[in-house]
């Protein structure tokens, strides 16, 4: 039988007002954590071996007008395959943030108009990836703010129908918590049969033995970094023995 391939672990970068931040529930107003200046976490996490780094723009999320200069930055200061999100909701959009350095652009509001998805999808091709943020049972949307009538499955389906190469999942509850993952929703989408990035309460080594027994392909972890929970060495370590 085959090993299952070692799992990614994506340090996250979340940018507010030119800080990293790491909110509660994606709530602006509950600031959790703070890390600094992002080019310097950047450059850290670099020389920590991490392979890809995660950007979220929240300001762009609660705008939706994403800052182009921050992708470019990060991604010369890290000098690593760079995904982005935080309010890219068309596809000029899109475009713009892969020529400003990033590989990867993920949706999410965006994401609820397969019209727009099938554009993405012929526009950029792998380099989407689709934000399934799900509140409550429903797919949120605006930075977070309201939730939709979609159910995650519901929108991993229609991603999976449309070509979609990845979804990244979320349980927004768990955000900034340091809870743990949200296994079962994750089992749910991963039945869709798309690649998932899973995101949200991972607070320790033994979450990402478990994400990566699940099957999901990449595990996006902040809090639990930026508080010392565990290093990326280390988590590459117990993936490598779980």
């Amino acid at each position: 039988m085959l090993a299952r391939k070692q799992m990614e672990v994506v340090p996250a970068v979340d940018v507010l007002e030119g800080r990293v931040v790491r909110l509660f529930e994606g709530r602006r107003d509950a600031v959790t954590l703070e890390g600094g200046d992002p080019l310097e976490l950047a450059r850290r996490f670099a020389g920590d071996g991490a392979t890809r780094l995660h950007l979220v723009d929240l300001d762009g999320a609660f705008s939706g007008r994403p800052s182009l200069d921050l992708v470019t930055a990060v991604a010369d200061a890290s000098a690593l395959p760079l995904q982005v999100g935080g309010g890219y909701r068309t596809l000029e959009a899109l475009e713009a943030a892969l020529a400003a350095g990033a590989d990867r652009v993920m949706v999410g509001t965006a994401a609820l108009s397969p019209a727009f998805v099938a554009s993405a999808t012929s526009s950029v091709g792998p380099a989407l990836v689709v934000a399934v943020d799900v509140q409550e049972g429903k797919v949120a949307v605006e930075g977070w703010t309201r939730s939709s009538e979609l159910t995650a499955v519901e929108l991993a389906s229609r991603c999976a129908e449309a070509g979609v190469a990845r979804l990244l999942v979320t349980a927004t509850s768990r955000d900034g918590s340091l809870a743990g993952p949200d296994l079962d929703l994750l089992a749910q989408v991963l039945a869709v049969g798309l690649p998932v990035m899973a995101a949200g309460g991972i607070a320790s080594t033994a979450d990402l033995v478990a994400l990566q027994e699940l099957g999901c392909e990449a595990a996006i972890t902040g809090s639990a970094l930026l508080a010392g929970r565990f290093t990326l060495p280390g988590a590459r370590s117990a993936l490598v023995s779980g």
